[in-house]
């Protein structure tokens, strides 16, 4: 028996508690160490430098989104290609996509970090930052952005050894550049006194590592396809499909940046410094709680897109649930703890006393309001996925856009200017409450026709029997 055999077996039949523990598990793990790259630097830089430089980091934050947009443009739009060429046993053709793909994220990134540098210091004061904050982004993002080509591989061409087949190995990329940058920010920002400019030089040498381990993978005979020279040569039809198949993933992380920009802008406006810093804190605590949820939907998808496939329609209804249940864990969980300990929460990053009180009064607020809504994220991106996972894209994306950009811009245009700063913490649950009943009303709707459906292939199954 071959290994899609076996894999199709598993799906087909496996106990779905197990099976969706096994899928998930390991996505936690990778989106969990994804975000400590962010996390961990807020934190030391909190604790070393101070709230104005995790205030600089967050402003520049939109760079870092955009540079992660291509990214994915690149990395899942090429994967896609490759997976339905490996599919259809193309493996030269494929060895063209990843050598296109490749070839596409070096050069898309290089020209982000040449434009980023030249350009720095405009758009961050477009994007929110003070003079005050200022000479801290532009430290930080100087570094980030001459990364970026280190960033672009590691993080793009790390979606071709999912798709391989290799998600362990994947998530060993991921963990050898997290783990290192977590080793070298303390070092870098306490002992060699680099200050924030030490995280960001700690980030770097960390994706460089990642992107050695990834290139080393694609070069060495691990790996099913290869990076060969001469399908480094970009192909029109081939470029076509890697950005038409990768557009989705892309506009959703440019919404994104578009999104954070609007949000940086009226902290500045309605709350200063102390707001924008807060915001940055609020964020990472966000990140942490929303990782798991993400891993978990990233476990969930193959085995209801499989069944849906199959028309094994009451596992895909129970993997639904299993995986909303355990969202809704992780989200309640998440919400206890940032509603009753909200200022030990904060203090993880920030450490003098004289700016943990300035920051406190608002961070805590900040967090309270925005995090309000936290018991039923878990729920409403677990059902936006449900969409994609059984072949309706289109509805995933409305309502995927619908909490992170079709609501949330609105609401940060019109609350703010009704109740200022207490208006800019409000936009996230308005947005998320109003984006959870379009997302229940579609599913209800949605899981109505699966049982009707599922009543039919019962009554077929009873004919054919007979």
């Amino acid at each position: 028996m071959d290994k899609h055999t076996n894999n199709s077996k598993m799906l087909a039949e496996e106990d779905i508690g197990k099976l969706l523990m096994k899928f998930s598990i390991p996505a936690i793990i990778g989106m969990m160490v994804n975000a400590l790259y962010n996390i961990v630097d807020r934190i030391f830089i909190g604790q070393g430098v101070g709230n104005l430089a995790i205030g600089g980091i967050f402003v520049g934050y939109p760079i870092s989104l955009i540079l992660m947009a291509f990214s994915m443009l690149i990395g899942i739009g090429g994967n896609t290609v490759v997976s339905i060429r490996l599919g259809e046993k193309k493996k030269d053709e494929a060895e063209k996509i990843l050598g296109n793909s490749f070839i596409l994220l070096v050069g898309i990134s290089v020209i982000i970090s040449i434009l980023g540098l030249l350009l720095l210091e405009p758009l961050l004061r477009a994007f929110g930052a003070s003079e005050t904050i200022l000479p801290y982004a532009v430290d930080y993002m100087k570094i980030i952005l001459i990364g970026a080509p280190l960033q672009a591989i590691g993080f793009g061409m790390n979606n071709f050894i999912r798709g391989e087949g290799s998600p362990k190995i994947a998530m060993i990329t991921m963990l050898i550049g997290a783990i290192l940058n977590t080793i070298l920010d303390p070092i870098f920002i306490f002992i060699f006194d680099m200050g924030i400019k030490g995280a960001a030089l700690a980030t770097i040498i960390s994706q460089g590592v990642s992107a050695i381990w990834v290139m080393k993978y694609f070069i060495g005979n691990t790996s099913i396809l290869r990076i060969r020279k001469q399908n480094l040569k970009l192909r029109t039809d081939i470029v076509k499909n890697i950005v038409t198949i990768g557009f989705a993933p892309f506009s959703m992380q440019l919404a994104a940046s578009m999104v954070t920009v609007l949000l940086n802008n009226n902290l500045k406006n309605y709350g200063g410094d102390v707001a924008t810093s807060s915001m940055g804190v609020i964020q990472s605590i966000s990140m942490m709680v929303l990782m798991p949820i993400f891993g978990i939907n990233q476990g969930s998808q193959p085995i209801i897109g499989f069944n849906y496939g199959a028309k094994n329609y009451d596992r895909v209804k129970k993997t639904l649930k299993l995986a909303i249940m355990g969202a809704t864990v992780i989200s309640l969980v998440g919400f206890i703890l940032t509603q009753a300990f909200p200022k030990q929460i904060i203090k993880i990053f920030i450490s003098d006393e004289q700016e943990l009180a300035e920051i406190l009064n608002v961070a805590v607020k900040g967090l309270r309001i925005y995090l309000a809504m936290l018991p039923i994220i878990g729920f409403q991106i677990v059902s936006s996925n449900y969409f994609q996972a059984t072949g309706k894209p289109k509805h995933a994306m409305l309502l995927s856009l619908s909490r992170q950009v079709l609501i949330l811009i609105p609401a940060l245009l019109i609350f703010p200017k009704l109740f200022e700063l207490t208006g800019v913490w409000m936009a996230a649950p308005v947005s998320d409450l109003i984006a959870s009943i379009i997302t229940g009303t579609l599913l209800a709707k949605s899981l109505k026709n699966l049982n009707t459906e599922t009543k039919l292939n019962n009554l077929n199954n009873i004919i054919e029997e007979r």
